[in-house]
Parts: C-alpha cells; sequence; structure tokens
C-alpha cells in the first residue's frame, strides 16, 4: 500500500495517546523557548542527563573509575555538543543504537568589532550564519543571546529580548515608496548580508566625542553588564527571533518556532532516549554543533569529539584496543536524526508529490538526501531500511518516505555521510518542516510525537 494512502496519524490516536502527544509538544515548546542557541540547548541536556543519574565521563576519567553495563555516562565539548551513553549488556564491540542530531541552527553572528553608528543612529554589525533567506531577517523583533567571555577570566551571559520587559531589537527595510530599483532586484539580493545590522540604540548623551549615540550606548553597556567594547572580540553573540514557541491553527495542530531544524529532532532524541532506562546494545544520543556550515570545527561532526568519547568509555570499561574500537563503530547503527522539506501546496512545483513528506504522515525518513545526483549523500542500505521498517511497523509507529524537493530543484545534507564514512548503517530520520530555516518554522505535533516513538523502538 502506498504510504501516502495510509491514514493520518491524528486519526489513530487513543486518548491517552493524545495525552501523551500534548504533554510531550508542551515540553518540547518549553525546550525551545529556552534553549535558541547550541549553548543554551547543551545546558539543557547536561541538566536532563545529570537528573536522569548520567555521569559526567571526565569525572570517571579523573578517578581511574570503571564503567559496566548499566551504567549512564555523558560526554561533552566545549559546551556545545554532548554524547549520552546508556551502557548495554552486549559487548560495545558489538557495535551502538546512535540517535544523532544537531542543535545548532541559522541566525545571524555579531562580528568582532560591532558597534557602528550612522545617522544618529547604533547598530551592531553581523554574520549570517548557515542557509538563511536574508530578506526574512528584516523588520521582526529580534533578541541577542549568547556569551561574552573577559579578559580576567570571567564570562558575561548574555540573554536581551525574551522578557516582557526587555527591549527587543531589529533590522530596518526600506519602505515601498522608494523601493522601486529594490523591489527589481533578484530576493537573493534585495537584501545584502552586510546590511543585516542590528538597530541597537539611539539616545545620544552629552560628550565632546562626535559619536554621541555610541558613547551612550557604550556607558550603558559598561554599567549594566561590565562590558567593554573590546570585550566583543571575545564574545560569541547570535542574534535570534524575540518570542516563544506557540501552538498553531485553529485546533493547535502544529508548532510555530525558532530553530526547530534541527532541535526538534534533539529534542524528541533526548525525550525517547530517557525513557529507556536499560538496553541490551549499547545507546548513544549524540547532539553535535555547526551542521548548518557543513559539521566543522571541533563542536562539529566532523571532528574526532565523539570517537575520542568512544575510546574512553572503551577503555573505562577495560575492552579499548584500536582494532576494539574501529569493529564497535563499524558494527553500530544510526539515525541520523535531522528534519525533512514538508510538502507546501502553495509552492508545489519543486516537490515530487509521491515521494514528498506530508504532514500528520508521521516520522519522515529519506534513503538519501544530497543535491541533484545525489551529491554529498549517504544512501541508506536497502537490507538496514528494511530492518527499520520491522522495527517501526512492530511498535505501530507512523512512518514515510521522501526526497528533498524535485530532483533538479535542489538538495541538502545531513550528518548521516560522516558517520558512515566508520563502515556503520546509518539513515537520515527526522521530522517534516515547513519554512525550513526561516526565523519561524512549522512542524506538526503529531509527526513530533512519532519521531519520538520511532526513536524510542529503535533504541530499545
Amino acid at each position: 500500500m502506498l504510504l501516502e494512502n495510509k491514514d493520518n496519524a491524528w486519526l489513530l490516536y487513543s486518548k491517552s495517546d493524545r495525552e501523551e502527544l500534548n504533554e510531550l509538544c508542551d515540553g518540547y515548546m518549553d525546550f525551545l523557548d529556552k534553549g535558541k542557541t547550541e549553548r543554551e540547548c547543551f545546558i539543557l541536556a547536561e541538566a536532563m542527563a545529570k537528573k536522569a543519574g548520567y555521569r559526567d565521563l571526565d569525572e570517571i576519567i579523573r578517578k581511574d573509575s570503571r564503567i559496566h553495563p548499566g551504567d549512564k555516562v555523558y560526554a561533552t565539548c566545549m559546551g556545545k555538543t554532548i554524547a549520552l551513553f546508556n551502557i548495554g549488556n552486549e559487548p560495545l564491540e558489538n557495535g551502538l543504537q546512535i540517535l544523532g542530531a544537531h542543535i545548532d541552527s541559522p541566525r545571524l553572528d555579531v562580528k568582532q568589532k560591532p558597534v557602528i553608528e550612522d545617522g544618529g543612529m547604533v547598530y551592531l554589525n553581523t554574520h549570517y550564519y548557515g542557509g538563511i533567506k536574508k530578506y526574512q531577517w528584516v523588520t521582526t523583533p529580534l533578541a541577542i543571546h549568547g556569551v561574552i567571555s573577559k579578559t580576567d577570566g570571567s564570562q558575561v551571559n548574555i540573554n536581551i529580548g525574551e522578557k516582557d520587559d526587555d527591549p527587543v531589537f531589529c533590522i530596518t527595510d526600506l519602505l515601498p515608496h522608494l523601493a522601486s530599483e529594490q523591489q527589481e532586484k533578484k530576493l537573493s539580493k534585495a537584501i545584502e548580508g552586510e546590511n543585516l545590522d542590528v538597530l541597537f540604540g539611539s539616545m545620544p548623551v552629552k560628550t565632546k566625542d562626535k559619536q554621541a549615540v555610541k558613547s551612550a550606548v557604550l556607558k550603558l553597556l559598561k554599567s549594566k553588564y561590565d562590558i567593554e567594547e573590546d570585550d566583543f572580540m571575545s564574545a560569541e553573540l547570535e542574534v535570534v527571533p524575540a518570542g516563544k514557541a506557540r501552538s498553531l491553527g485553529i485546533d493547535e495542530s502544529m508548532v510555530l518556532a525558532y530553530g526547530q531544524d534541527d532541535r526538534v529532532c534533539a529534542y524528541t532524541s533526548l525525550a525517547a532516549f530517557f525513557s529507556v532506562p536499560e538496553v541490551d546494545r549499547t545507546a548513544v544520543c549524540l547532539l553535535v554543533d555547526k551542521e548548518e556550515i557543513g559539521s566543522v570545527g571541533a563542536t562539529g561532526m566532523r571532528s574526532k569529539f565523539f570517537e575520542n568519547a568512544l575510546a574512553e568509555i572503551m577503555n573505562a570499561a577495560g575492552v579499548y584496543s584500536e582494532l576494539s574500537l574501529r569493529r564497535c563503530l563499524a558494527h553500530s547503527k544510526m539515525l541520523s536524526s535531522d528534519v525533512s522539506a514538508a510538502f507546501d501546496p502553495l509552492y508545489a512545483s519543486v516537490f515530487d508529490k509521491m515521494n514528498s513528506a506530508y504532514f500528520g504522515k508521521g516520522v519522515v525518513f529519506n534513503k538519501y538526501t544530497g543535491s541533484r545526483g545525489k551529491s554529498g549523500s549517504n544512501d541508506c542500505n536497502a537490507e538496514f531500511f528494511a530492518e527499520i521498517r520491522g522495527i517501526l511497523e512492530s511498535h505501530n509507529v507512523s512512518y514515510q518516505t521522501c526526497e528533498l524537493g524535485k530532483v533538479d530543484a535542489g538538495g541538502g545534507g545531513t550528518i548521516a555521510y560522516i558517520m558512515s564514512l566508520y563502515g556503520m548503517e546509518v539513515v537520515d530520520c527526522g521530522v517534516a518542516v515547513l519554512s525550513m530555516h526561516a526565523p519561524w518554522e512549522v512542524t506538526s505535533k503529531s509527526d513530533i510525537y512519532e519521531a519520538c516513538k520511532a526513536y524510542r523502538a529503535f533504541i530499545s
């Protein structure tokens, strides 16, 4: 039977299913509100791990402790990446069941020399991060989240724009009366990257300095946050949409929020992971940074963090050797938990209707991603996907398969191909999203629920 002919998942739910769904989605929306940056998501995940009884791997190493079946351990990297290990009864050499998602999202990053005054107004100069449509970021309320590290070793945490009594920020746009030339440009050129400057202040102070507004802003930053202008050089400040996640639709069946790519998969992976206390085959929940810019850097999936953490786990379990590590990785199986594009009837021309993801049809599998001729793709083996199908159907999980649009329409990638380099079986598996990479993205609550069910079934 064609997947498109399967019942919408909403029609299959009992009263208890709907209660469980609502509880999961309430927790998810709270997670989104508190985790608008990869650092904030890391803090939330680490707190959840500690509450669930997970021990810090660094502490185990310092104490030269041993790891045994049934132990729960987590490893971290630079406050942006975390790996959770639920140690099973089977030998580690047999491989792992891995849920892998990313916790970074498209945004604007404040530059190292950002404070500029022009026309009696002060702006923060930014550099966009990840694939965005630049025109979507103008004239919308924005917040600033992040950290400023100072030379004395102290750190200032910044979160401005989320409380009701906080100021917000914005990027201005040209009025239509003067925009005839702008409106003739391509969408990609109508707003230039260098014009994504955040309006930051406009009130001057009496000063001999010609930049009276900038002087006032810097004075305010010093008095309120003990920040000097030079401190921006060692800062990580992210400009994100201001405001909370909301239920969308008259039936409240959807979620409207920033950062659902890929925090919808990160949260459902965590929720599933903590709901399974004991496993036969060691289970891993891996949340990484930098996916939106190619999984690069020390906190991205291309780094050796996960491999190093696994080596330490095996060493503490008394089973480490280079060969055992390689066998463990090669024998592992992974759901690369990342979102896919939901079919949008307003833009139907770029979708293949028979191979698209639809709201309410369940968790989405992309056998391959990549661009056009599958460039940059992990292409899952038929045997592994048959195994996954069997798991899902035995646990009554609603699922569907799709491609990311028509063959020549474009495409995208995930962390799947990176993990497949170890020789492990990997397939992309996540939630369908409307308006992906926009400041506000849309998901179906039923798909969120089915994703959590799928992840739980996979690691059980």
